[in-house]
C-alpha cells in the first residue's frame, strides 16, 4: 500500500532541498563564486584547507548533494575547512572565455585565496571528473599551492574507445562549426550526450522507483539526484573549442603537449602527493583514462584507488559514506601540515582492478583480471 500510495503521489511530492551544508561566498568574481562550508561548532582538527573543484558541466551541489549524502557536509564533521568553486552559469557574453580564463586565472585565484591563509600557504585539492583535469592541468603549471591532490574519476588521458572519444574524434564532429554557430554550447547537447552513453538509463531508473517507491529515504534520495542531474550548464565556447580540440582529439596532456598561459602543462613537474580514484562501472569516465595519472605524475606519493560503483552514484550515495568518504579523509589527515586532534578512521575492504597503461594515441585494452586487498590510507 506504501509502494501504490508514494508512485501516485510521486509527481506532486515536495523534492527534498539540496546543497543545504550552510555555506558563505568568500569571494566572487564574473559568475563563479568561491563558497566556504561554515565550520562545526566545536573547531577544526585539521589545519590545511580542502578546494573542491567540481566540473563546469554540472553544479557544484552533487558535492553538497543532501544531508547524509552529501561529501561537503561530511568533511566539515570531521573537522575539516572546505571550500568549494560554484562555476555559476555563464551568459551569452561569456562565449569567449578562454580555457587560459578559466583554469589559468579563475582556478588559480580560487586556489591562491584558499591557500595563502593557511599554513605553508598550501591547500588540499579534490577535483571530480573535468574538475580534476582543470586541477591536474593547473598543477602541472602552477603545483607551488597544492599540498595533495585527489583526481576523482577524472580523465588525463582521452585515447580510448569510450563512446565520448570516439565521438568526439570521428570526421562528423566539427567542434569549430559548432562553437561558431551556437557560441555557448547548449547544456541540452551536452546532457542528451551523456543519455546516449546509457540510452537504457531513464528505464532503468523507472524500474528502480517502481520497485522501491516503499522506501521515502530511497525517493527523497533519488529525486535530489534527478534535480542536480536536470540542472545542467551551458559550456563557454572559446572554452570548449580548446577542452575538445587539444584533449579529447590531440590527447596532447598526456603527451606534454598541451599549454597553460603559455607554459608546458607537464605532469611530471607535479609533485604534490596524489589520489587517483576511479570506479569500476563509470560509463563517462573509463577507468585507465583517469588511472592514467599514476604513472603521468611525478610525485613520489601516489596511490590508485579502484572502486566498484559508477560515476555518481559512487559519489554521492550512502554507500560512498562508509567507503570512498572516509579514505578520502583519511589521505587528507595524512598529509596535514599539522593535525590538531588525530582521528581514526577504520579498516575497509576495497577491490582494485589491475588497469592496463593506456599508450599516447592507443586504446587501452580491456582486462577482467581483479585483485582483492585489505588496505587503508592512512
Amino acid at each position: 500500500m506504501k509502494r501504490l500510495t508514494n508512485l501516485l503521489g510521486l509527481v506532486s511530492r515536495p523534492k527534498p532541498a539540496v546543497g543545504t551544508t550552510p555555506s558563505d561566498v568568500v569571494y566572487a568574481e564574473n559568475k563563479w563564486k568561491l563558497l566556504r562550508y561554515r565550520p562545526r561548532a566545536q573547531g577544526l582538527a585539521h589545519t590545511t584547507p580542502i578546494l573542491m573543484v567540481p566540473s563546469l558541466i554540472n553544479r557544484h551541489y552533487v558535492l553538497d548533494l543532501m544531508p547524509g549524502k552529501s561529501f561537503a557536509e561530511y568533511l566539515v564533521n570531521e573537522g575539516f575547512e572546505v571550500f568549494c568553486i560554484d562555476w555559476g552559469t555563464p551568459g551569452d557574453e561569456d562565449r569567449f572565455l578562454t580555457f587560459d580564463d578559466v583554469v589559468d586565472t579563475a582556478l588559480g585565484r580560487a586556489l591562491r585565496k584558499v591557500a595563502l591563509a593557511a599554513p605553508g600557504k598550501k591547500a588540499h585539492v579534490l577535483g571530480y571528473c573535468m574538475g580534476g583535469t582543470l586541477a591536474a592541468i593547473h598543477g602541472a603549471v602552477h603545483p607551488e599551492h597544492f599540498a595533495s591532490f585527489i583526481a576523482l574519476a577524472a580523465p588525463v588521458t582521452f585515447a580510448d574507445d569510450s563512446l565520448l572519444s570516439t565521438w568526439t574524434r570521428s570526421k562528423g564532429f566539427d567542434v569549430d562549426a559548432l562553437v561558431d554557430g551556437a557560441g555557448n554550447v547548449p547544456w541540452q547537447l551536452l546532457q542528451s550526450a551523456f543519455h546516449m552513453l546509457r540510452p537504457t538509463l531513464t528505464l532503468s531508473k523507472a524500474v528502480s522507483v517502481l520497485d522501491r517507491a516503499w522506501n521515502d529515504e530511497f525517493l527523497d534520495g533519488f529525486l535530489a539526484l534527478e534535480t542536480w542531474g536536470n540542472d545542467n550548464v551551458s559550456l563557454p565556447g572559446e572554452f570548449y573549442r580548446r577542452y575538445i580540440d587539444a584533449l579529447y582529439q590531440k590527447n596532447s596532456l598526456i603527451s606534454g603537449e598541451f599549454t597553460l598561459g603559455g607554459q608546458r602543462a607537464q605532469l611530471s613537474r607535479f609533485t604534490a602527493p596524489t589520489l587517483a580514484v576511479t570506479f569500476q562501472h563509470d560509463n563517462i569516465v573509463p577507468g585507465p583514462s583517469a588511472a592514467a595519472l599514476i604513472d603521468a605524475i611525478g610525485s613520489k606519493q601516489k596511490q590508485h584507488l579502484h572502486l566498484p560503483g559508477g560515476h555518481v552514484g559512487a559519489v554521492v550515495s550512502k554507500h560512498a559514506a562508509k567507503t570512498l568518504w572516509p579514505q578520502l579523509a583519511a589521505f587528507y589527515a595524512q598529509h596535514d601540515v599539522k593535525t590538531v586532534t588525530p582521528i581514526e578512521y577504520p579498516e575497509l575492504s576495497v577491490t582494485r582492478e589491475a588497469l592496463p597503461k593506456p599508450r599516447p594515441g592507443k586504446p587501452a585494452k580491456k582486462t577482467g583480471r581483479k585483485l582483492t586487498e585489505r588496505r587503508t590510507l592512512d
